[in-house]
């Protein structure tokens, strides 16, 4: 990518940008309502994000527009002597910048961000259809050294 990427902290008004770019692949697409206006969930969410010291919703931008987005949670725990882990979700790019390289440096400013918090550990989890997004996050250094189980409410 030639453009140089900033970081920041997501704003309201970029809701509809992160919302868009959450909707845009096959997975979203089944789960996300992107629709004007956005639904009031997404806006309550984003307001309890936003209130949570522990929790940052980050966009990367290039000189005019939002260009991808993540969410990184800093969470204490009793293993690891009481260690600090953050965990990654909702990692999405905007479709015209797909493979030019914006994920991976959105995830090295994660793992940064996570360092600076005092983290032993960055986690994340991919959905298993998702077999390319497994090697993309392998190729960044990530191990798939445990089995994740979810339960649907």
């Amino acid at each position: 990518m030639q453009t140089k990427i900033q970081f920041r902290t997501a704003t309201e008004n970029d809701l509809d940008s992160i919302v868009a770019m959450l909707a845009d692949d096959v997975l979203g697409s089944k789960r996300e309502r992107y629709e004007q206006p956005l639904p009031d969930s997404y806006i309550n969410a984003f307001k309890a994000i936003k209130s949570d010291p522990n929790n940052e919703l980050v966009v990367a931008c290039n000189s005019i527009e939002v260009i991808g987005v993540l969410q990184i949670t800093f969470t204490p725990y009793m293993t690891h002597q009481g260690g600090w882990r953050a965990t990654i979700e909702g990692v999405r790019t905007s479709a015209s910048v797909r493979g030019k390289g914006v994920g991976s440096e959105l995830i090295k400013w994660a793992i940064l961000r996570a360092e600076e918090r005092g983290c032993h550990l960055v986690q994340l989890t991919t959905d298993k259809t998702r077999p390319d997004a497994l090697k993309f996050y392998e190729r960044l250094g990530f191990k798939a050294t445990h089995e994740g189980l979810k339960l649907k409410l």
